[in-house]
């Protein structure tokens, strides 16, 4: 009898493939007569090209064209619709104006990738130069538009009798003020950006490349190239990382793919790591105003949020971290957030692993340890104070929610009751110790519009296949779990089956949705499938149960019972002849209304800091999270260690500098964008509650002994790690030296001077 995967510590089926080398990457792709291309990047954040100079590249040996924007442009189109939501809204290469510092103004294609780089190096330009628009603090400034709730760019909740957030925050016995301010921060994939395009005739091509949206990605590759939807596949089966940075369609597919299409050769184009910098997305540079007023023993009486991000003129991404944190956190009879954008002349910004909630984190959680000094209250019994168990903007109930028993859990793994709250109380040697903690919190939406397949086949194996890619999280791992699990058969005989938008379309790896939006389909395919098996059997020459009742038969463990005898649905599917048989999951339905969604979790920390040199490093650090049912241990474990180091990063190391001046990302690659490694990083104590969440999308099916596992109420945790984690950390610095910083990193000339 096998027993359930769901939950269990399951190894990756791609493993041994990745850490072998034999999975295939984007990158990795070959075919026939394959040429290379690389880009030309603009030298000025904002103006005109006025002319090129590409007679040295065109008498390169092995060169075969140079497209240059305007006067060799690309057959490329603008995207409409829901297309344009995941695209820039400029054509690339296809007139002369620069909108930002590292915009591709040229291509050259050559026969090797060696031959196009040195050749793209003696392309040269000139310009007409404008001053850009840089900086956050800058007018104009406009709404950000609504939230990811849904809610408007700026909301005001006030009690009964109070006419202004100002006026609560003036009555409070307590209030806490503070300025935060974020720099540029990137991604910084392990795999760079890579796309090979490969025509049939003019009007249907095959491309890899990475992408966290498949089907929005093939759409919009389709309008970009003028040709329909169907006339595009999209094949990303290994993704390298993603963290957002492949949710958009940025320029360099759709140019090498027209590019393919003029040369009637395919091309592959890989972006260098300084490319990536500015042509893939970032996290916001922005600024944050937090105040909390609150009654003397802590309970909060008003909360204020307001933050300036950018909004780059070549597309709009909101970023809304006040909304997603202090309008959903804490319980409080008068809120305030107010979400704007100043519109700059910079490299297009984009969602980056808990987009809106990592740096809205920072700044709440920060203001809330503050607060906790200021009144006395230890950090943890501050939050447990100011519990919601509605949503504080719209009073509605969540559909699970365990935050305090993750604050009581972590606090005794942790060892919390031993901390000491006086700063700089701990001295070891040069090395000053502190600890601090965080609350998380991080939605979890719902997609609809995907499907899964299920085939069972006449050898005892089932095929699971659904379009949605794997970033590295262990999706594909995850639909064979659940595959298994709903078909009660071992995982060794389910064949994923991912990463190809000629699968049923799959759900988005973005949001932390990808699982709580596979796993139920999944379900619901099995339960249709294994309907159509009890069909079969009733109907098809050759079945012991020709003529019966469907009603009189049971499925259990890949087994058909019914009337006295017993086969395997293989022997069945043998018997009548049929190689297997498919059957799609039904649309998901409505959700269940009157109830908000998200995963939660409370971080805690340990850092010590140099007394002498301001050098700040992570010692010990414990997260546990509300995150649903867990699917798969291990990977869900590694998810929230990845999330938590994320944290870490943004904390101490991560920011580019941006040049006021010219626009320019200063410290563009991965020797001066510095990311946690391996020293950077202490053992990190995970521990998830496993509490399924029976509504995020509602029970499925009838209830009946068909399939398993109704509704596995699993959420998505992949980001839940990174909110909080940040603040977590620059809490514990404050205890351990008595130094509060708000503006991040935490690098040690902001603590040297003060020690």
């Amino acid at each position: 009898m096998p027993r359930s995967p769901v939950g269990r510590e399951t190894d990756r089926i791609d493993g041994r493939l990745k850490v072998t080398g034999a999975a295939e990457y984007s990158g990795d792709y070959r075919a026939p007569r394959l040429a290379h291309a690389h880009l030309v990047t603009s030298t000025i954040a904002r103006g005109k090209v006025t002319g090129f100079d590409t007679a040295a590249a065109f008498a390169s040996p092995g060169v075969l064209r140079v497209h240059t924007a305007p006067d060799n442009p690309l057959r490329l189109y603008e995207t409409t619709g829901q297309a344009a939501a995941f695209a820039e809204n400029y054509i690339p290469l296809k007139s002369e104006a620069v909108h930002f510092h590292g915009q591709a103004i040229a291509m050259v294609v050559a026969e090797t990738p060696e031959q196009a780089r040195d050749a793209a190096a003696l392309v040269t330009a000139t310009y007409d130069v404008q001053q850009p628009r840089t900086s956050v603090t800058d007018e104009p400034r406009v709404p950000a538009g609504p939230a990811i709730s849904g809610a408007p760019s700026s909301l005001t909740v006030l009690a009964p009798g109070v006419e202004t957030i100002d006026a609560a925050l003036a009555a409070s016995d307590v209030v806490v003020e503070a300025e935060f301010r974020q720099n540029v921060q990137h991604h910084a994939a392990m795999e760079p950006h890579a796309v090979l395009a490969d025509w049939e005739g003019d009007d249907r091509v095959t491309v890899h490349a990475g992408a966290q949206i498949p089907a929005a990605y093939a759409l919009g590759m389709a309008q970009r190239l003028g040709i329909p939807a169907p006339n595009v596949r999209l094949i990303t089966k290994h993704v390298g990382g993603g963290f957002g940075a492949r949710v958009v369609l940025w320029s360099d597919a759709p140019l090498a793919a027209a590019a393919a299409r003029e040369l009637g050769r395919p091309v592959r184009l890989v972006l260098t790591r300084e490319q990536m910098f500015t042509l893939t997305g970032h996290r916001s540079h922005l600024t944050q105003s937090v105040r909390l007023g609150a009654s003397r023993d802590g309970v909060l009486n008003a909360v204020s949020h307001r933050s300036v991000a950018e909004r780059p003129t070549t597309m709009s991404f909101t970023m809304t971290p006040a909304h997603s944190m202090s309008d959903a956190l804490y319980r409080t009879p008068n809120l305030h957030v107010d979400a704007q954008l100043a519109v700059l002349d910079i490299p297009g910004s984009r969602a980056m692993r808990g987009p809106n909630e990592a740096p809205g984190g920072f700044a709440l959680e920060t203001a809330m340890d503050e607060l906790a000094i200021a009144t006395g209250v230890d950090p943890v019994e501050l939050r447990l104070r100011n519990y919601a168990t509605t949503s504080p903007s719209t009073n509605l109930p969540w559909s699970s929610k365990h935050l305090d028993e993750c604050y009581r859990v972590g606090a005794e793994r942790f060892g919390w009751s031993g901390r000491s709250a006086t700063p700089r109380s701990r001295v070891d040697g040069q090395w000053l110790y502190g600890t601090g903690m965080a609350t998380a919190i991080y939605p979890a939406a719902r997609r609809e519009g995907f499907a899964v397949e299920v085939q069972l086949r006449d050898d005892d194996t089932a095929v699971v296949s659904t379009g949605a890619s794997d970033l590295g999280t262990g999706g594909r791992t995850v639909v064979a779990i659940s595959g298994a699990d709903a078909l009660g058969i071992p995982m060794k005989r389910i064949t994923p089956k991912i990463g190809d938008t000629y699968l049923p379309p799959g759900a988005p790896a973005v949001g932390s949705s990808n699982t709580h939006a596979t796993v139920p389909l999944v379900v619901d395919a099995a339960r249709n499938v294994i309907a159509e098996l009890k069909r079969v059997a009733v109907t098809e020459n050759g079945s012991p149960w020709q003529g019966a009742d469907a009603s009189d038969l049971r499925y259990e463990r890949g087994i058909l019972h019914g009337l006295g005898r017993s086969m395997t649905f293989g022997r069945l599917l043998a018997a009548v002849g049929s190689p297997g048989i498919t059957m799609r999951s039904s649309p998901m339905g409505a959700p269940i209304p009157g109830y908000v969604h998200h995963s939660f979790g409370a971080h805690f920390c340990e850092v010590r800091v140099n007394r002498f040199t301001g050098e700040a490093r992570v010692t010990r650090f414990t997260t546990v999270a509300d995150v649903g049912r867990v699917i798969n241990a291990k990977a869900a474990r590694s998810q929230l260690v990845g999330g938590v180091i994320f944290g870490i990063g943004h904390a101490l190391l991560e920011e580019n500098h941006l040049e006021l001046a010219t626009g320019r990302l200063a410290n563009s690659t991965l020797a001066d964008y510095l990311v946690p490694v391996h020293a950077d990083i202490p053992d990190i104590d995970i521990h998830m509650l496993d509490r399924p969440d029976p509504l995020l999308t509602g029970p499925l099916g009838d209830g009946s002994e068909d399939v398993g596992t109704q509704s596995l109420g699993a959420r998505g945790l992949g980001e839940i790690g990174t909110v909080g984690s940040a603040a977590a950390v620059g809490n514990a610095v404050h205890n351990a030296t008595g130094i509060r910083v708000h503006d991040t990193p935490i690098t040690p000339d902001k603590l040297f001077e003060h020690l």
